[in-house]
């Protein structure tokens, strides 16, 4: 069983960014995937980033250019760094890990970017 803890999330201003991080409590090399999701209010889930394994990575549209996903191995965290953040880009943001052997949540974190 893999845990998933998120931090960094808050509120800013448009045009600012934040940094979202994700701790896994074991190894995310493993990992099949590793993806952020969002959720905002009366709206379904939607991926924001991922990177499968072998590294390669995959952006919403609605983000490319402006978020990045990334992890550090040797920490079993990965982050998402949010620039240019617009009120759309409100929402629940959650982690989540795919192995061999399951599908991992994190608790997820709030997000809210104010006009």
């Amino acid at each position: 069983q893999v845990q998933l803890v998120e931090s960094g999330g808050g509120l800013v201003q448009a045009g600012g960014s934040l940094t979202l991080s994700c701790a896994a409590s074991g190894s995310i090399f493993r990992m099949n995937a590793i993806t952020w999701y969002r959720q905002a209010p009366g709206k379904q889930r939607e991926l924001v980033a991922s990177i499968i394994s072998g590294g390669a990575k995959n952006y919403a549209d609605s983000v490319k250019g402006r978020f990045t996903i990334s992890r550090d191995i040797y920490k079993n965290t990965m982050y998402l760094q949010m620039n240019s953040l617009k009120p759309e880009d409100t929402a629940v943001y959650y982690c989540n890990a795919v192995s061999a052997y399951g599908v991992y949540w994190g608790q997820g974190t709030q997000v809210t970017v104010s006009s």
